[in-house]
């Protein structure tokens, strides 16, 4: 299996998963919009965004939730959670992108992304929604993480990975994590995961842009 993948927040999940799991998977560092890379890409995904699994049989899988569950059925591990446990780990899927990560995006984009790229001057009334969604959202996970160490079971879990997409990139984003302190603790045991915290690690992956 190859993973193509860059240093995005999905891709960056996707590689995090892969290493977590120990996963015999060939990484490769991927640049999908090149010119001489679109079609080659568009093939593959025609989204044309990363990551993107190809087994052997050269079939191609994209979404980094779609990897995770692959890499975790590969792996036999209940790192993606099935039996009585899948629906909850499917609730945080599905609430952290719709509320905790769609916030986490929505600030992140306006003050990390577009800096990087040079795509246009941070939009502060969408960064202001972006936080009132966060302040909702992480009032609600630190009440339930002031209950459990992790989203699902007595063990991390993709939930946990998939929540928590964007706060490697808290630099730039800035969002206000020091105002719900079991949410804090949670991500510092998440950052204790050599796999998490850096799963670029030994791989040919060129820094992103820095934000000015």
């Amino acid at each position: 299996m190859k993973l193509y993948f860059s240093r995005n927040p999905n891709p960056r999940l996707a590689v995090a998963v892969a290493r977590c799991l120990d996963v015999n998977v060939e990484f490769e560092f991927a640049s999908p919009f090149a010119p001489e890379k679109l079609e080659k890409f568009r093939r593959l995904n025609p989204n044309i965004s990363l990551p993107i699994l190809v087994e052997e049989e050269g079939k191609s899988l994209w979404e980094a939730d779609a990897i995770a569950c692959r890499l975790s059925r590969h792996a036999q591990s209940d790192f993606w959670r099935s039996g009585d446990d899948e629906p909850e780990m499917i609730r945080w899927l599905s609430w952290g992108k719709e509320h905790f990560a769609f916030a986490c995006d929505m600030v992140h984009f306006e003050r990390g992304t577009k800096q990087r790229y040079g795509i246009g001057p941070i939009d502060q009334g969408r960064v202001e929604e972006g936080l009132r969604h966060f302040r909702t959202a992480a009032a609600i996970l630190d009440a339930v993480l002031a209950e459990q160490q992790w989203l699902v079971g007595n063990s991390v879990s993709y939930a946990d990975f998939r929540m928590a997409t964007f706060l490697p990139f808290n630099d730039a984003a800035r969002l206000p994590l020091d105002d719900y302190p079991s949410v804090r603790r949670w991500y510092r045991r998440l950052d204790e995961i050599d796999a998490w915290r850096d799963p670029f690690k030994g791989l040919d992956a060129p820094e992103l842009p820095p934000v000015p």
